[in-house]
């Protein structure tokens, strides 16, 4: 705890030892970032640790189908070994058995599902992913879905919106406060949408503090949830941002834990 606070890192990314170097360089390839820890599971909870956390929501993501077993496997092992401080979501791709993928996480012990439509290469509305949001929508489980890119269209908010208008039984949690790097197109579109939450990830050391306040209120205390990206930024600096946003002792406590506990369940 800190501050009085449970801490609930909602967002964070974990791989085997012995491919964490290559994904991590891969990821920082793609944003043009320079990762601060390595992306294994103990450093995870070195650096967690350290700052206070005391869960996490751990995920990682199939560029190909044939990925999606041997992750799900690793997060739900990874799940096991972690003594309940790890909550773990799935990976789905749009070409594989969605409906058998699906019933195998669930039957790992996962609680929902994570999709990155910008390096999985779909776009959220495509109709290859319609069977996704229905199975999960009828199967309750929560998708921690990446949001926004300046560089590409496939997951910025106008093909998110009407999904969520659709699927109005599913939950989705818009990483990086539904829209990374256009964040005023999804405070635009997105906000008071019911079945949508926002996580912090990726977002405050690239605004100010009172766009921050202000994107956080748009959407609301009770659907924003606190998350560092592990391993992309360090996780005791990510809370110090949070804290001097000087939200109320209310919504700290909703965003650093209250929320995503309801949400997964905890």
């Amino acid at each position: 705890m800190v501050n009085g606070f449970q801490i609930v890192d909602a967002h964070c990314h974990i791989y085997p030892d012995k491919i964490a170097a290559r994904a991590v360089a891969g990821t920082d390839s793609f944003y043009g970032e320079h990762s601060f820890a390595d992306g294994t599971v103990g450093r995870l909870v070195e650096v967690g640790d350290d700052a206070g956390f005391d869960r996490y929501i751990v995920q990682s993501v199939a560029t190909t189908p044939h990925q999606v077993e041997r992750i799900n496997e690793f997060i739900a092992e990874s799940v096991a070994n972690s003594n309940g401080k790890f909550i773990g979501l799935g990976t789905l791709h749009p070409d594989g058995d969605i409906t058998g993928d699906i019933r195998k996480l669930i039957d790992l012990g996962l609680h929902g599902v994570k999709l990155h439509p910008d390096i999985q290469q779909f776009k959220i509305d495509d109709y290859r992913c319609l069977k996704i949001y229905e199975k999960c929508e009828e199967e309750g489980l929560p998708i921690l879905m990446h949001t926004g890119d300046h560089r590409y269209d496939y997951s910025n908010p106008n093909r998110l919106l009407p999904v969520m208008e659709i699927y109005t039984g599913l939950t989705v949690i818009g990483a990086h406060l539904g829209g990374w790097s256009v964040w005023d197109e999804a405070e635009e579109k997105l906000t008071g949408l019911p079945n949508l939450y926002v996580d912090t990830s990726s977002s405050l050391p690239f605004m100010s503090k009172d766009k921050a306040v202000e994107i956080i209120r748009a959407f609301g205390e009770d659907k924003v949830l606190f998350g560092t990206d592990y391993p992309m930024w360090n996780p005791k600096e990510e809370l110090e941002r949070f804290f001097s946003l000087g939200l109320t002792y209310e919504e700290n406590k909703k965003i650093l834990s209250d929320n995503v506990l309801k949400l997964f369940n905890m």
